[in-house]
């Protein structure tokens, strides 16, 4: 078994004449938590977009667990154990907490069409358990009592937890995180490290995270790649990513050597 769960080589994404993702060579170790940084417009969610199927790269491979994955439509890499949230909140709205956690459990459910139409027993423990994992999802993520809101009335940083968990229910094994402490307060944003660091231990999650507050990227990172115009210009331990003047020029701006 190789020690990177996820891989890309030469990947590129072009929109027309625009290259978004010019050429990544990238790899995350399995167990690992990886930070993904760089300046707004870097193509940083475009590549997620192609690890996850959104988008079809234009040329390269993404291969997951030792597959190639490369231009699978969504729901076929979610069923090969990648999750993921937006960095655009993408809750079901009119929905309650439980049946949004329910929607990301659907890819693991096992009844059938002719099931779901005779109700047989077997369909019937089957929800029973999946409103129960549904529970218990909600209460690991910090969502005890939110089981019957609706998504549209949770906080904001509730609603970032809500989707944290629709992904879990995906049963992950590589967790994508699209900017998840985007609106967040300096509170929310400690207990958001301390749980990326629970769902390491406990679930034995790899994660890979596109995050702009250093704070984050320092607090949960095993390794730093930095994207600038859709190239790859830095990687390494994060203490290291954050002195490289490369990164200091294009990204993190010259206080960032003070405070580092």
């Amino acid at each position: 078994m190789s020690s990177d769960i996820l891989t890309t080589r030469s990947l590129e994404k072009r929109f027309g004449g625009l290259l978004a993702v010019d050429h990544i060579d990238f790899s995350i170790p399995r167990n690992s938590t990886v930070s993904l940084i760089g300046p707004n417009g870097a193509g940083k969610t475009t590549f997620f977009n192609m690890l996850t199927g959104v988008y079809k790269p234009t040329s390269g491979q993404v291969a997951f667990d030792g597959e190639d994955i490369t231009g699978l439509p969504p729901h076929a890499i979610t069923e090969r154990g990648i999750g993921r949230t937006f960095q655009n909140i993408r809750l079901f709205q009119q929905m309650s907490s439980i049946e949004n956690v329910l929607v990301g459990m659907h890819s693991r459910l096992r009844g059938g069409v002719l099931a779901s139409i005779l109700h047989t027993p077997r369909l019937k423990r089957e929800e029973r358990q999946a409103h129960e994992n549904a529970r218990e999802l909600l209460a690991y993520c910090g969502l005890s009592g939110h089981g019957e809101d609706y998504a549209r009335n949770l906080a904001y940083g509730d609603q970032r937890r809500l989707e944290v968990a629709r992904a879990l229910a995906t049963q992950p094994r590589l967790l994508l995180l699209d900017e998840p402490t985007a609106g967040m307060n300096p509170q929310e944003t400690l207990e958001f490290i301390r749980f990326v660091h629970k769902l390491r231990e406990e679930r034995a999650l790899t994660v890979l995270i596109i995050e702009h507050d250093m704070r984050v990227v320092m607090g949960v990172s095993d390794r730093v790649t930095v994207l600038d115009y859709g190239a790859k210009i830095a990687e390494g331990p994060p203490s290291a990513v954050q002195k490289d003047p490369r990164v200091i020029e294009a990204y993190l701006g010259t206080g960032a050597i003070a405070s580092g």
